[in-house]
């Protein structure tokens, strides 16, 4: 069948409409890479990790990695929770890693899982281990590099935009922190409002990820005798505590507490507090009852009675470079509580009596304080303000090629057409 040549045109026309229309349709959605689960590398891997002194009694149900010293005279078990796949994660295997001395007292150290590595002295008992080993090592985890990037990361992420739409409101003592995004929600809170709130209730889809950034040098959770945390997935609310979360702990288990630039944080001992506490630079003064249903990454730590942290490792999904830039090195912190810098970074000799903390409490003295280290790696930029840029050059890069073919082609059409009428007319 003869096409006329005018169809040909118009064929050649609709074409070259369609596929402006058609081809940058079809690229405009980019691959999502601004996520990662393991944001927190080693540090991740630990229910304590700690870049001091950890005086604390009597129970971890995570493992427990302590840069300075260890003072668990109240008796201390650990790593009663973990799976074998978590222990095998482990470096060395060691649910229990103590870089400067270990002072019990004479009390249990007990190590449920796993093995302990302690770099100093061990006083008056030896650890006791169920199924594992114990070796004398002190450079099983770099806790000075390994802080230098939870410090960059926990700066970078204090920088991430709030989620659009999701509210923070005080009401009296009343705090509610809501926001609807499937994937991720920030919320942006200063220190002394949530130092206000005797209840918080935090409202996100079940499965969503909740970064809680709060701003200033120091939170005490006891100034309004803070008594509850309450969290919903999108059903009723529910009072966190071990044995019950909202939605089967899916939201607990992905909340994370940012204090980019706390030195000292007090929880309140009558609230059990959910979701994982990442500050750096901060002394953690838990009390002497209720848990942390999370992890914890801080620069010391203080805790007895019932102030455990019960293994509810953080499992949200976090941006690979918060920021939409990536994290610079950040000077750990010095000053530390129960921390004295050494000359070379390493831990101090084996102490024989221990020394006050800022606390008030019993901590062994000679513990090792960070120098700077800048973190390794580097970080790919996040899709804060880069999602639209992917989504805008993928669009343009794909419309430009295609209107160039089309000229081309449609050129080509057009000399045909010419052709063929001088054929007819000779």
């Amino acid at each position: 069948m003869r096409i006329p040549t005018t169809a040909a045109l118009a064929a050649l026309g609709g074409a070259l409409v369609l596929g402006l229309t058609v081809a940058p349709a079809a690229q405009a959605t980019p691959a999502t890479t601004d996520c990662t689960t393991d944001a927190f590398g080693i540090a991740g891997k630990y229910g304590e990790f700690v870049l001091g002194d950890d005086t604390h009694s009597p129970d971890a149900e995570g493992a427990v990695a302590v840069g300075g010293n260890a003072d668990f005279r109240g008796g201390f078990s650990v790593a009663n929770e973990l799976s074998a796949a978590e222990v095998d994660a482990l470096p060395g295997r060691a649910s229990l890693v103590v870089r400067g001395n270990l002072l019990n007292g004479g009390s249990a150290t007990v190590v449920m899982k796993g093995n302990a590595a302690v770099g100093g002295k061990v006083s008056d008992r030896a650890v006791e281990l169920h199924n594992g080993s114990f070796s004398q090592k002190a450079d099983l985890i770099d806790f000075e590099a390994e802080f230098a990037k939870l410090g960059s990361y926990s700066a970078a992420l204090a920088e991430e935009p709030a989620t659009s739409g999701a509210r923070v409101r005080l009401d009296g003592n009343r705090l509610t922190l809501e926001g609807g995004d499937s994937g991720r929600n920030v919320f942006s809170v200063p220190a002394d409002q949530l130092e206000k709130a005797k209840e918080v209730f935090i409202k996100v889809p079940a499965g969503a990820t909740t970064i809680v950034n709060v701003s200033g040098q120091e939170y005490d959770m006891a100034a309004a005798r803070t008594t509850g945390f309450f969290l919903a997935g999108g059903q009723d609310y529910v009072l966190d505590d071990k044995l019950q979360s909202a939605s089967d702990g899916k939201v607990r288990a992905r909340l994370l507490w940012n204090f980019p630039d706390a030195t000292k944080i007090t929880k309140n001992s009558q609230a059990a507090w959910p979701g994982s506490v990442l500050a750096p630079k901060a002394h953690l003064e838990l009390g002497t009852a209720a848990p942390v249903n999370g992890s914890v990454w801080v620069a010391s730590l203080h805790g007895s009675g019932g102030a455990e942290t019960h293994h509810f490792p953080f499992t949200g999904c976090l941006p690979e470079a918060p920021g939409g830039k990536t994290p610079s090195p950040s000077t750990t912190p010095s000053g530390t509580p129960g921390t004295t810098p050494p000359a070379t970074g390493t831990p101090s000799a084996p102490v024989t009596s221990p020394s006050p903390t800022a606390t008030g409490s019993d901590s062994p003295s000679g513990s090792a304080t960070p120098t700077t280290a800048a973190p390794s790696g580097s970080s790919t930029p996040g899709a804060a303000g880069g999602d639209e840029g992917d989504l805008a050059s993928t669009g343009s890069n794909g419309t430009i090629p295609i209107v160039i073919g089309g000229a081309v082609v449609l050129a080509a059409g057009a000399g045909l057409v010419v052709a063929a009428r001088r054929r007819k007319q000779a």
